[in-house]
């Protein structure tokens, strides 16, 4: 070999060495495996303990490195489970450790939502103590959101998609009239609780999120048939949010024949990716925890299809810095935080939860 071609082979090689032992380089680390997982939480004053929800009906709870052999909850009778229906998020009552209330949302046997609080005797639910907060039904088996989460109001968000069906055919996106396309939200501790809009326009809002530091709203909204979409709402915003389905399909033109409705803001999404990259999103969370500090306020989202996840700044609300990770997950369902802000990610195609490492 040339001594110039022996130089420039061993500057790659160096190169390639310092490229893998980079201090922001990511990884996932396999934590556990579980039966088709959707959804992974913390409950208030347990930090040793994850609350894994099995789209069948059951959450599984993952307490120091392993899972207990009795469940949490299991509602499998009641579960209407496959393709996007299913037993699809949980969210603990701010005061949980007091209280012990925590809330779901599932698909029941006649393929309807509900949204139902139970109460834990603080090691597994009281099948007794379930209360209906919400029942919506459902026209199709697709686009049920599914998401619930505790803002940092202290009220209870939940997510729910246009319906069902292709290109949005009942034009419940542009439509107050039904809570189909929509973010609500709820005073679980009120007299008299009502839902109360947040957001609309929203084709599949199938998981959002909080930023735990600073309040800010994060959604992952499925697409049509070219496009994914990311939208932001800072929090403060004192307006209800447009997100545009089913006019507009992330930036694009959908259906030129629907128009926005005047209520509100419309906010175009802050990123977006095309169908030739996946075909569809996983909103994530804004990692905050301990263990990646090269991934502190960065916004983590993937793709169900490509399992390609991606992360993403906002700064002055504007994604900035979006790159793609080097790792993918098949069968992407969901994200999930612990306790201390680590960041999980879980895979419906091998069951596996794996955790965010460096």
């Amino acid at each position: 070999m040339k001594p110039a071609a022996l130089v420039a082979a061993v500057a790659a090689l160096v190169a390639a060495a310092c490229a893998s032992a980079r201090p922001d380089a990511l990884r996932l680390v396999r934590v556990a495996t579980f039966s088709s997982p959707v959804y992974a939480t913390a409950a208030p004053g347990e930090p040793g303990n994850l609350y894994v929800v099995e789209q069948a009906g059951v959450i599984r709870v993952l307490s120091g490195g392993r899972t207990r052999s009795t469940p949490f909850l299991e509602i499998r009778p009641r579960v209407l489970s496959g393709g996007e229906q299913g037993l699809l998020s949980v969210a603990f009552a701010p005061d949980y450790a007091r209280s012990r209330r925590f809330y779901v949302d599932y698909t029941d046997r006649n393929g309807d939502t509900r949204v139902v609080q139970y109460r834990s005797d603080g090691t597994k639910a009281i099948p007794s103590s379930a209360k209906q907060l919400l029942l919506v039904k459902d026209f199709a088996p697709n686009h049920n959101g599914g998401q619930l989460q505790f803002g940092p109001d202290g009220l209870l968000y939940w997510g729910n998609g246009d319906g069902g069906g292709g290109g949005d055919p009942q034009r419940n996106g542009q439509s107050l009239a039904k809570p189909f396309a929509k973010i609500m939200r709820l005073n679980v501790n009120a007299a008299t609780p009502r839902w109360q809009l947040v957001a609309y326009g929203l084709r599949n809002p199938w998981r959002f999120s909080f930023d735990r530091a600073n309040g800010d709203l994060y959604i992952g909204d499925v697409g049509q048939s070219a496009w994914e979409e990311i939208d932001y709402v800072p929090r403060g915003a004192r307006t209800i949010s447009n997100f545009g389905w089913n006019r507009f399909e992330g930036r694009h033109v959908y259906d030129s024949s629907t128009s926005l409705l005047g209520r509100g803001t419309y906010r175009a999404p802050v990123a977006e990716y095309p169908h030739s990259q996946g075909c569809s999103v996983t909103g994530g969370y804004v990692y905050r925890g301990k263990e990646v500090p090269s991934a502190v306020g960065r916004y983590f989202y993937g793709d169900y299809c490509s399992g390609t996840v991606w992360s993403l700044k906002i700064v002055r609300g504007k994604a900035t810095g979006v790159r793609r990770e080097p790792f993918t997950v098949g069968g992407l369902s969901s994200f999930g935080e612990d306790s201390g802000g680590e960041l999980y990610l879980m895979s419906l195609d091998s069951g596996s939860l794996y955790r965010l490492a460096s």
